[in-house]
């Protein structure tokens, strides 16, 4: 993690309620420059309910959620890289023309040769001229984190970024948003697999009916709850059966 303690992300006392259900309750958190933060939680947790407030499309009912000290707006949308759990692809167009298309938009000097690049690396160079609509999911969502990573832009927000890999396409995807944080990325990664927040993370929150479980590095977490496995605390917090 860099030394600069800057802060990227700033939520405080978040709060968000629908209908008459309080699904965020007084949530404060803040991820730095310069690090991997894990946000964690089972299905309903509230994860997802975060972001699209920070990023705007959400209104919070309470608190403040900014990013680089101010709150969301279009205009920082070169800076964010976000690869949301619902693809947001053209899925009758081909899968180059769709880069090419982003590539434009992020201010890409050769949005062509970068896609081309990032395809052989994702193993989807054979690919270039197929709908997006006729790729599996798993390949469309290369697709999505190639997109969501061009122009290297300085803060990446991944929602579930691997899930339904197999272990070889995980591995793969973990070494590219690796790399990227080694580029210079602050990142906020959704994630249920231990394994990544392990290998990636430098500390998370874990949240449970929209409050906070658990926040801080890896090893206090692990302090907290008097055990070395990350799995065997997350069964702890959200139980063996718990949907996530």
């Amino acid at each position: 993690m860099t030394s600069d303690a800057k802060e990227i992300i700033s939520v405080k006392n978040f709060r968000m309620i629908f209908g008459d259900k309080e699904v965020i309750k007084e949530l404060s958190f803040d991820v730095k420059k310069g690090e991997i933060f894990g946000l964690l939680g089972s299905n309903g947790s509230g994860k997802t309910t975060t972001i699209r407030a920070l990023l705007g499309l959400y209104q919070p009912t309470g608190g403040e959620l900014l990013v680089n000290g101010k709150k969301f707006s279009p205009e920082q949308g070169t800076v964010v890289g976000y690869l949301p759990e619902e693809r947001g692809l053209y899925t009758k167009e081909t899968v180059l023309d769709v880069m090419i298309y982003f590539g434009k938009l992020r201010g890409l000097a050769n949005p062509k040769a970068w896609s081309l690049k990032y395809l052989e690396r994702v193993g989807l160079v054979d690919k270039t001229k197929e709908k997006i609509g006729r790729l599996s999911s798993g390949q469309q969502q290369k697709v999505q984190l190639g997109i969501t990573i061009m122009g290297e832009p300085k803060l990446l927000i991944l929602d579930e970024p691997t899930k339904g890999f197999d272990p070889v396409n995980r591995r793969l995807l973990m070494e590219i948003i690796d790399e990227t944080h080694k580029k210079g990325a602050t990142i906020l990664m959704i994630t249920h697999y231990m394994d990544e927040v392990e290998r990636l993370c430098d500390r998370a929150l874990l949240l449970k009916d929209g409050a906070a479980r658990a926040y801080g590095t890896i090893a206090a977490i692990k302090k907290q709850f008097n055990s070395h496995n990350l799995d065997d605390i997350f069964v702890q917090i959200y139980g063996e059966d718990d949907d996530v």
